[in-house]
């Protein structure tokens, strides 16, 4: 007898229904977001809360910049603003340089750009250097080669400015008359000792924190490793040594622009001689973007050249004006920006 069932052959098995997908939750409006979210969101709004209370606190010295620039000859202050933009490229340029990877030129340059707003936050570039640290470090570069560079771009910088600064005194040998603009012996004794206390400080660290020695020796190991690369490279030194010997020339030629704007007295080697040697002088001072220090001893060195005093300090409100106050707000709008996309 045939067990297969009456009406002819079999059919097909009956099948298991198909599972449905389940459906992807649905964020409701009222759900609340994640704190990875949260801060990500409150890191990207914090540069632009700073700025606003800095302007609040500082607002005095904008509004005056602007009312004698106002009066300034425009066509020096777009040339003092192009000035400006080169800065970021020699920046864009040393980064470069202290690396031996290579980085995508525009983000680069805009990390810089970023960067920028960051340094006038936070004193001795720890804004610029926090930026350019978490961009290499998202590029995929080892946290001790990043340091590394970072280490070398703060040693190469006030080398080469310290051999511009020779080289004009080489070259213009008529301008060392000035005796005033020389410290005295107390003040140079008083700067060596500072020097000498900060070395020992950080070597005693460094030997007796066992902690801080692994990290500090592997950086100094990576360093001179990239050092000995990079300089075999002739691209390579030119982007680090000509891109810092270039940054002192052109914040220097952004001054002289807009001295020149107002009517300053003073050719630009005299101006650039004058940020020199205010740079060397105070230049040391953790101010945040050097305001502060920096600009007082610049007043004081255009003064002593024969410039008069409110013109001088004119010329260096008007200076901050187009290097800190006009970009400030694109930087940070860049900084968030590159924040929100993880570029930084």
């Amino acid at each position: 007898m045939s067990l297969l069932p009456l009406g002819g052959a079999a059919g097909p098995l009956p099948t298991a229904p198909a599972a449905h997908a389940a459906p992807a939750p649905v964020r409701s409006p009222f759900t609340p977001f994640s704190p990875a979210s949260l801060t990500r969101h409150a890191i990207t709004l914090l540069p632009l809360l700073l700025i606003g209370a800095w302007a609040a606190a500082d607002w005095r010295t904008f509004a005056d910049g602007a009312t004698r620039l106002a009066s300034a000859d425009p066509w020096w202050l777009l040339a003092g603003l192009f000035f400006t933009c080169m800065g970021w490229v020699a920046a864009a340029c040393v980064r470069q340089g202290a690396l031996p990877e290579r980085l995508p030129p525009g983000l680069l340059l805009a990390s810089q750009f970023a960067a920028g707003a960051a340094n006038q936050v936070l004193p001795a570039s720890i804004g610029a250097h926090a930026v350019t640290l978490r961009f290499l470090q998202n590029r995929g570069i080892p946290l001790p080669r990043a340091t590394a560079s970072l280490a070398l771009y703060s040693l190469v910088k006030p080398i080469a400015k310290t051999a511009v600064l020779l080289g004009f005194l080489v070259a213009f040998p008529e301008l060392l008359h000035l005796r005033e603009l020389v410290p005295d012996e107390r003040t140079l004794l008083l700067v060596t000792a500072g020097v000498t206390v900060a070395l020992a400080t950080a070597a005693v660290l460094a030997a007796a924190v066992r902690p801080l020695r692994r990290p500090l020796v592997r950086c100094v190991r990576t360093a001179l490793t990239d050092a000995r690369i990079l300089h075999t490279r002739p691209s390579r030194v030119l982007a680090l040594w000509g891109g810092a010997a270039a940054t002192p020339l052109l914040q220097a030629s952004v001054i002289a622009s807009v001295g020149f704007a107002l009517g300053l007295p003073l050719s630009w080697t005299q101006v650039t001689l004058a940020l020199l040697l205010a740079g060397t002088a105070v230049g040391a001072v953790p101010a945040p973007g050097g305001i502060g220090p920096v600009d007082a001893a610049l007043v004081f060195t255009m003064a002593a050249f024969g410039a008069p005093t409110s013109l001088a300090a004119a010329t260096v409100i008007g200076y901050r004006v187009l290097t800190v106050w006009v970009p400030l707000l694109p930087g940070a709008l860049v900084l968030s920006i590159l924040v929100q996309r993880k570029i930084l």
